[in-house]
């Protein structure tokens, strides 16, 4: 009985002992990101190019069209001169056009366009006319594709709603080679427009988190049109998702060939691993992935336990920092709340509840990213080294361009390169603050530039607590959509502070309420007269 006590004792020690290590082995390895590459179909484009200009002959001089296809006879791209001589002539409105290695489509009337540039009567005031009436905001081609974000001018009524909107409505389209796998059950569906029907055969239109999109295939390439919207009832300065429809097909029915070029270098189908220190640090340690508060999610859903660092980035504050929920597990102490937050481990975010539709939570609601708190300045001191407790600076987390109008509360900066298609989101700095810096449409940055500083601004000045909240957008058969940025930020501030953390269990503790006020007296979650999904439709994000 003895012997086989003994047995059974160091069979359950191995398994133990198994499980530990295989646990130890999960920790340590981030998942990296499963990519599809597509190839553009360019014998098609220069098809629909010749197609398109046939109505104006004159324009023979500017675009040297090939009878016999000799523009995609040759893997030297140089010798397309159709492709080079568009580039030539829309560069000088949509910079670095030559740089896509997709078909561009625009909403350019290009034959109309080079007529009127041929006899001098184009300018900034008169270029809406060939662009359906809408304003170009941003052009950013690159490895992967190209993004555009145009505007429709309030005033601009002729076949679209009656009401005028407050302020202009944003229009954004996507054309990339990479597209990035995702575990998405709500992905690839949709409906058909028959009115559009004829033009784009596999148009699907659908609303994702808090966008109206229209996903369509052309040279083999998957593009995504999509408006922000509201999906309810019209209601005061919030476009709801039926009144975008007429204007996202009116931009859908102006698509043209614009430009584009073949490149040598394809992008990469093998994405890049985040690299991680050898060393470990003593400190520094972090709850699972996927374990938010406890009921803290919506509709009484959990985590979800993704592994995946989408991205080697810059962590975008300096350390320490802390990542924590700013709305849940703050207990209240006197007047005041405490911040669990401002120490470790850290802990996810992304699937706590709020009201924004989020496709990769169970529920299908969260946050959408992460709360990121700077560490308290230990003493505060003038000077370069110095630490100002209100002026705890925001970093770029990688070399891109900047998406952002004047006014806005979020920013993104883009990367389009040959191994990624991936936008970084800020949100909670001073949009006066971000417009004075110029942190606008098409700004370049470098990875570690500093672009703001940690604020509370929603909505306006201490509409939140004092943190940044960050998250990521992958581009998919879908348009862009929000991961959960947590594993990508460990690997970050692992790479900061030079050393490795320590992933921590799961504690079981009792669930404390909601905060209703932030730690700085202000509201941890504004309340609008709206309600949450309205100011998610209008950029007043709740986060």
């Amino acid at each position: 009985m003895g012997a086989r006590i003994t047995f059974i004792t160091a069979a359950l020690a191995a398994v133990i002992t198994l499980a530990a290590t295989s646990a130890g082995r999960a920790a340590d390895s981030f998942a990296t990101p499963a990519i599809s590459l597509q190839r553009a179909d360019w014998r098609a484009a220069l098809d629909q190019l010749r197609s398109e200009l046939t109505t104006a002959p004159d324009v023979a001089a500017d675009v040297a069209l090939s009878a016999r296809r000799r523009d995609v006879s040759s893997d030297d791209p140089r010798r397309r001169p159709a492709l080079v001589q568009l580039n030539g002539v829309t560069s000088t409105v949509f910079t670095g056009i030559g740089r896509s290695p997709v078909p561009v489509l625009l909403p350019l009337d290009t034959s109309a366009y080079l007529s009127a540039r041929r006899r001098g009567a184009v300018d900034p005031q008169t270029l809406p006319r060939y662009q359906a009436d809408f304003q170009a905001d941003l052009f950013d081609a690159g490895p992967s594709g190209y993004d555009a974000v145009f505007s429709l001018a309030p005033e601009v009524t002729a076949g679209l709603p009656s009401r005028i909107f407050a302020k202009p409505v944003e229009v954004q389209i996507t054309g990339s080679l990479i597209t990035y796998d995702i575990a998405d059950p709500a992905g690839g569906k949709g409906e058909g427009v028959k009115a559009l029907s004829a033009q784009y055969p596999d148009l699907r239109r659908f609303i994702r988190e808090g966008y109206v999109r229209y996903a369509f295939t052309r040279f083999g390439v998957p593009y995504v049109v999509s408006i922000q919207c509201l999906d309810s009832a019209p209601r005061p300065k919030r476009l709801a998702c039926r009144e975008a429809y007429p204007i996202a097909e009116r931009f859908l029915r102006a698509l043209r060939v614009a430009g584009g070029q073949p490149s040598r270098n394809a992008p990469e189908i093998t994405p890049i691993a985040a690299e991680r220190p050898s060393a470990s640090d003593a400190d520094f340690t972090y709850r699972p992935v996927g374990d938010i508060v406890v009921n803290s999610g919506a509709r009484g859903q959990g985590g979800r336990a993704d592994p995946t660092a989408y991205s080697q980035i810059r962590y975008p504050l300096d350390a320490p920092a802390y990542v924590h929920s700013q709305s849940f597990g703050r207990r209240r102490t006197s007047d005041k709340f405490d911040q669990p937050w401002s120490q470790y481990p850290w802990r996810d975010n992304f699937c706590e509840t709020r009201d924004f539709n989020v496709g990769q939570c169970a529920s299908g609601l969260g946050h959408q990213g992460q709360d990121l708190r700077p560490g308290a300045c230990p003493v505060r001191r003038d000077g370069p080294d110095g630490c100002d407790p209100w002026r705890q600076r925001v970093l770029a987390v990688r070399d891109g361009v900047v998406i952002r109008s004047a006014r806005q509360q979020g920013a993104i900066i883009q990367v389009n390169s040959g191994t990624e298609h991936v936008r970084f989101r800020y949100m909670h700095m001073n949009p006066a603050a971000m417009d004075k810096d110029g942190l606008l449409n098409g700004r370049r940055l470098r990875e570690g530039e500093p672009i703001g500083v940690v604020s509370n601004y929603l909505d306006h000045p201490n509409g939140t607590t004092r943190h940044l909240h960050f998250d990521v957008q992958l581009f998919t058969r879908d348009g862009w959509i929000w991961v959960n940025p947590y594993m990508t930020l460990i690997a970050a501030y692992e790479r900061l502070i030079g050393g490795r953390g320590r992933e921590v269990g799961v504690e079981i503790a009792a669930t404390p309420p909601p905060a209703t006020t932030g730690a700085l007296g202000t509201p941890a979650l504004d309340s609008s007269p709206l309600g949450p999904a309205a100011d998610a439709a209008a950029g007043r994000d709740r986060n």
